[in-house]
């Protein structure tokens, strides 16, 4: 028998999540059986996407179940196989986070070739966020020649790389984020102007100081006041690409309408959700695109990493704390 703790979801928050939703249990798992591997993860993904799969709604991703392990990304080493196409001591990636170690069928993980990268890098840049990156910006934007980006939640996994692709690509790139610290992080991957929200009493004008022209993409991972904003200072026939709207996750209603919206009409904007796994024909362009800036050195990018997989609730309600650089982590002893 191997021992693995595990999260569960103990009950189904309202409004914002707090620790007293989250459960650690102590599970035995026996050794696989035929077609079977058996992984211990190394490290885990928490993301904001996840606030919603905590509802029980229909939705693009099926909800968490209660007194059932939460399920996300994570990268692991195979420590017995009951496959021949899997061995022990293999690198592999899977969606069975939230756990230290798990049983499963082969096909349900993937083998995961580094190229000398750190594993938890295919969490990140390498991973989901900067596909989303690469899609929300090239094909939902349709970033064009001479276009201005406004990014939203700039400094977040995917926010940073969003900046860095419109950068390589040789935009101009406003980023707005929260605290110094973010700050200076956009300024060192080259954001044009770096907006501390926080800091700001009128994002709108901050916005527009910084862009007086207007903007013509909107990289949207917050909504809200920033949607606003966007709306605000977009040029005629702008795009906006809408990953996500994190301030607007934790809400127990619809919450009141975005102000603004009827510029949509008059500048001709286009407005598209859209979520990243309904785009998987671009993974081989993203990862041969990615493997090379990363190699030329022109991609940089941030972890924050809590330890341990108790500490993997508190780690996610950071997230809407705003309390991550970059990429939200949990390293698994």
């Amino acid at each position: 028998m191997t021992v693995s703790r595990e999260i569960r979801l103990k009950s189904r928050p309202v409004g914002t999540p707090t620790a007293d939703n989250f459960e650690l249990a102590t599970v035995d798992l026996s050794e696989p059986g035929p077609g079977e591997v058996q992984v211990r993860n190394s490290w885990m993904t928490v993301d904001p996407y996840m606030r919603g799969r905590m509802n029980d709604m229909r939705s693009y991703a099926p909800p968490f179940q209660i007194g059932e392990a939460l399920q996300g990304g994570a990268v692991g080493e195979v420590v017995a196989s009951n496959d021949p196409s899997f061995k022990p001591g293999e690198t592999v990636q899977s969606f069975f986070g939230w756990r230290e170690a798990f049983n499963a069928p082969a096909a349900a993980v993937q083998k995961l070739d580094t190229h000398g990268l750190p594993p938890q890098a295919f969490l990140g840049v390498t991973g989901m966020p900067g596909l989303t990156a690469y899609v929300g910006l090239l094909k939902i934007a349709a970033l064009k020649p001479g276009d201005i980006v406004f990014v939203s939640g700039a400094a977040g996994a995917v926010g940073q790389i969003v900046c860095q692709i419109a950068k390589i690509r040789g935009h101009t790139v406003i980023g707005s984020a929260g605290g110094a610290d973010k700050i200076a992080y956009l300024k060192e991957i080259g954001v044009d102007h770096a907006i501390d929200y926080k800091a700001e009493r009128n994002l709108t004008e901050a916005l527009m100081k910084a862009s007086p022209e207007g903007i013509d993409v909107y990289f949207d991972n917050v909504g809200g006041e920033h949607l606003e904003a966007a709306l605000m200072a977009a040029k005629p026939f702008g795009r906006f690409a809408l990953c996500g709207m994190i301030s607007q996750y934790n809400a127990t209603d619809l919450g009141p309408g975005v102000r603004g919206l009827i510029l949509a009409v008059g500048k001709q904007l286009r407005l598209e959700g859209f979520i990243v796994s309904s785009h998987g024909d671009m993974m081989p362009a993203f990862l041969a695109d990615m493997s090379q800036w990363i190699a030329e050195g022109k991609i940089k990018w941030r972890e924050t990493v809590e330890e341990g997989i108790e500490n993997a609730p508190a780690a996610f309600l950071k997230l809407f704390k705003g309390e991550n650089l970059g990429k939200m982590l949990v390293r698994l002893s």
